[in-house]
């Protein structure tokens, strides 16, 4: 039974949310939305950003990874901060930031610049994430307004990062590489306009000392982890990934035992002896790992070996995205006539069947094969990052929310990390054994066997009888690596099916039943 459960059915109909409560719903969903798509829209502008400020690889490096390494690192320090000075006051902050390294960022003259513009985003965006979820579960307070509510956050949270690519692409085509972050300006405008006209404020009355010790713990634990996956998968092994990744570990281990000995710890431990909360964090990483490694792979396999523009690329994700949205709108109405349990785990099971349906690609398949799988995929995790966001904030008293959501938060960018860190390693590692490169000299061989797109770069400088036996054997060998990381994509989203239905079978979720 979660933590203030009967409570709020008892007083479900005393506590339900008003016209001014959903309108502020929507402002805090736009603001989800922009913080989702910027962590994938700056993709596709790379090619210009290099072109324009001439960054060094490891440089243009930096622009793309240090948003995601800042914002996973502070999101709990920032939902524990959000409890405690005000989770409005936080989000507001946080927008204002946002939209101020969105500008510098749109303007940058040089690689240096754009850099520090994208350090200050990742932590404006580790202010608005954990704040928003927070400030739903204050102030959608019956338990179907929640659930609904919570639908719309992971519609936009889940679409958001898969329209990345869509929206950039349309950018690109129009306008000039800045205008991936121009679009944040108008959105943060209104946030911080309406947001106190609209948002509640809403804190933890008594939320002890802030701990700067566990603050920095938490960051050094996450942090050097997820630089360890992220360039693990893109340039293969090293001993410097590896004792940065021993470093994140030991950090965390600290962390946690210094949690376990605090009056008032950043993170209350005892929440992950609440089954649902733990089977809703577990589950966000999961189903979080799956679709990230479906985006890497899918996103290069419609590129690179059907031949698609950037912007055709996104035209094709977008039925997947689609699904996810409008199965994270869906998980209201099906939890009233499903336990919860029920609900998360046929959506782990039908993503599972569209990962496994990816095993039949081929080079000449066409997109339709493509698009069905990510369907499947898209709608089962659409739900579970509705439910399992709904889970995790439930288990707690509103006024820990902040600090709850920032666990949720902080599975959701760990997952991202560590799935395409190991689902690409996975499909990178077979490339690179049955690529063809004994036509090419040692230095286009190197280049070529690095990745799908060096491949196809190479091939353009060959003549077109080597050029079609490098593509051939590296399309090939790009496929054989999706169909490997398919199956491991869909046995995890099986045994994710699994854990979750062992582990909520008996729960009969009395924030999600009729009354």
């Amino acid at each position: 039974m979660r933590t203030g459960s009967v409570h709020e059915v008892d007083g479900a109909s005393e506590h339900r949310a008003g016209p001014r409560d959903w309108l502020g719903l929507v402002v805090l969903a736009f603001a989800v939305l922009l913080i989702a798509v910027d962590g994938t829209v700056l993709d596709l502008a790379l090619p210009f950003v290099s072109a324009d400020l001439a960054p060094t690889s490891n440089q243009l490096l930096w622009i793309i990874d240090v948003y995601s390494f800042v914002l996973a690192g502070l999101l709990i320090t920032m939902g524990t901060l959000g409890d405690r000075i005000g989770r409005r006051r936080l989000l507001l902050i946080g927008a204002a930031g946002f939209g101020l390294a969105s500008l510098v960022a749109a303007v940058s003259t040089s690689a240096e610049m754009l850099i520090a513009a994208r350090v200050l985003q990742g932590i404006s965006g580790a202010t608005l994430m954990p704040a928003t979820l927070g400030l739903i579960r204050t102030i959608f307070l019956n338990p179907r307004q929640r659930v609904a509510a919570i639908g719309v956050w992971g519609a936009m949270a889940g679409g958001g990062a898969a329209a990345g690519p869509l929206v950039g692409g349309w950018l690109l085509e129009h306008y000039w590489w800045g205008s991936v972050f121009l679009i944040n300006i108008p959105v943060m405008i209104v946030l911080i306009a309406l947001g106190p006209l609209v948002i509640p404020e809403s804190k933890d009355p008594n939320p002890g000392r802030f701990d700067l010790t566990s603050s920095a713990l938490s960051m050094l634990a996450i942090v050097p982890v997820v630089f360890a996956v992220k360039e693990t998968a893109a340039h293969g092994f090293d001993v410097v990934y590896l004792l940065s990744a021993v470093v994140g570990v030991i950090a965390g281990y600290v962390f946690v035992r210094r949690q376990r000995t605090l009056a008032a710890p950043m993170i209350d431990l005892r929440l992950f002896a609440n089954r649902a909360f733990s089977t809703g964090v577990a589950t966000n990483f999961l189903s979080v790992f799956a679709l990230a490694g479906v985006l890497f792979f899918g996103s290069q396999y419609l590129q690179l070996v059907l031949g698609n523009s950037p912007l055709e690329a996104g035209l094709l994700l977008l039925p997947g995205t689609a699904a996810s949205i409008v199965t994270s709108l869906l998980v209201a109405v099906l939890v009233r006539y499903f336990s919860a349990g029920t609900v998360l785990g046929v959506a782990m099971i039908v993503a599972a069947v569209g990962a496994g349906i990816l095993v039949g690609l081929a080079t000449d398949s066409g997109p339709a094969l493509f698009i069905a799988g990510f369907v499947l995929v898209g709608a089962g995790v659409g739900v579970a990052l509705t439910l399992t966001s709904e889970l995790v904030v439930s288990s707690v008293e509103p006024e820990r929310a902040g600090a709850a959501s920032a666990v949720s938060e902080t599975a959701y960018e760990l997952g991202i990390a560590l799935g395409v860190a190991v689902l690409g390693t996975v499909v990178m590692a077979i490339f690179r054994r049955g690529i063809d490169v004994t036509q090419l000299t040692p230095e286009l061989g190197a280049r070529a066997g690095e990745t799908l797109g060096g491949a196809d770069a190479v091939a353009r400088e060959l003549p077109d009888s080597v050029a079609t036996v490098l593509l051939d054997s590296a399309h090939a060998a790009f496929v054989s690596g999706m169909h490997v990381a398919a199956v491991a994509t869909a046995v995890v989203l099986a045994i994710t099916a699994v854990f979750v239905l062992v582990n909520l079978r008996k729960r009969q979720d009395s924030n999600t039943t009729t009354e």
